[in-house]
C-alpha cells in the first residue's frame, strides 16, 4: 500500500503542494505471494522492522514522487530479498598445517633468541 505526505528539505514554492514523500508498507504476515518457508524466515529476520506483521520502507531523497517511489520499491525489495536469503553453510573448521605452526615456532625462538642478546649484562 502506498502512501503519500510532504517531504521535508529543498523544493521552492512547489513544495508546499506536493506529496513528494513517499512510505511504501507491505503486509509480510497476511501475504499469499511468498513461499511459507521465505515468510517464516522474513517474520524472523525483520521482527524488530515489523508493526502487526507490516514492514514499512519511506523513500524522501528526490523532490519527484516518481523517483521516490521507484527508490521505495528498490529499498523493499532489497529488503525482502535479503531477509528471504537461505542462512549461509556453516564453517567447517580446518586445522592448520603442522610446517607452518613448527615454522612459526622457529621464528618466535629466533626472535627471542636476538632479544635475549640484547641485554646489557655483558657489556660490562
Amino acid at each position: 500500500m502506498w502512501r503519500f505526505s510532504r517531504s521535508s528539505g529543498p523544493g521552492g514554492q512547489h513544495v508546499n503542494t506536493s506529496d513528494s514523500q513517499v512510505e511504501l508498507r507491505f503486509d509480510l504476515a497476511k501475504t499469499e505471494s511468498l513461499p511459507d518457508v521465505w515468510k517464516q524466515r522474513a517474520l524472523e529476520r525483520l521482527a524488530g522492522r515489523l508493526v502487526d506483521g507490516v514492514v514499512t520502507v519511506r523513500a524522501s531523497e528526490h523532490r519527484s514522487q516518481w523517483r521516490n517511489r521507484e527508490t521505495a520499491a528498490v529499498r523493499l525489495a532489497a529488503l525482502l530479498a535479503e531477509a528471504t536469503a537461505p542462512p549461509p553453510k556453516p564453517r567447517k573448521p580446518t586445522r592448520i598445517p603442522r610446517g607452518i605452526n613448527e615454522r612459526r615456532l622457529r621464528e618466535k625462538k629466533q626472535r627471542a633468541e636476538t632479544k635475549r642478546g640484547r641485554t646489557g649484562r655483558d657489556w660490562g
